[in-house]
C-alpha cells in the first residue's frame, strides 16, 4: 500500500456546531458547500474546487467521545491564493488571527481558530500580498 495524498477531514460535531462550521469554512476559508451522498446522518460536503476536502457530520444520539482521550491534533491547512482579501475576510469577520513566516520559503500563515476550537492554518506563497 502507498499513501497518495490527505483526502479530507472530517469533523463531528451537534446539529446547531454543524452550521456554524459550514459558515466558517464556506464563508471565512472560502470553502463551498457542494454534493454529498444520501447517508443517513445530516452533513456537509465542503469543497476545494473538485475536491471535498472537509466533511461535517452530525453526532448521532448517544454518540460521544471518550472524555478520557487527549488529543494530539492541531490545526488543518489550506493552501491558499488572496492573502489580502483573506485577512480583510478575518478581519470584517471579528476571527482572531495570528501571522507567522516559514523560514527560507518566505511563506506566509494566518492562524484561527473555527467555531467549535480547530486550528485552521491559510498558508500564502511568500509573493502573495
Amino acid at each position: 500500500m502507498a499513501v497518495l495524498k490527505l483526502d479530507h477531514i472530517n469533523f463531528k460535531a451537534s446539529g446547531e456546531m454543524l452550521e456554524q462550521l459550514r459558515e466558517f469554512y464556506c464563508d471565512i476559508v472560502g470553502l463551498s458547500s457542494g454534493e454529498r451522498p444520501p447517508f443517513q446522518d445530516h452533513g456537509y460536503w465542503l469543497y476545494a474546487g473538485d475536491s471535498a476536502v472537509v466533511h461535517l457530520s452530525e453526532v448521532k444520539d448517544g454518540e460521544a467521545g471518550r472524555a478520557d482521550a487527549p488529543t494530539t491534533f492541531n490545526h488543518v491547512a489550506f493552501s491558499c491564493s488572496g492573502r489580502s482579501a483573506a485577512e480583510k475576510r478575518l478581519a470584517e469577520s471579528g476571527v482572531d488571527y495570528r501571522v507567522a513566516t516559514v523560514p527560507v520559503s518566505g511563506q506566509t500563515q494566518l492562524f484561527c481558530k473555527d467555531p467549535a476550537g480547530n486550528g485552521v492554518e491559510l498558508s500564502f506563497a511568500s509573493d502573495d500580498t
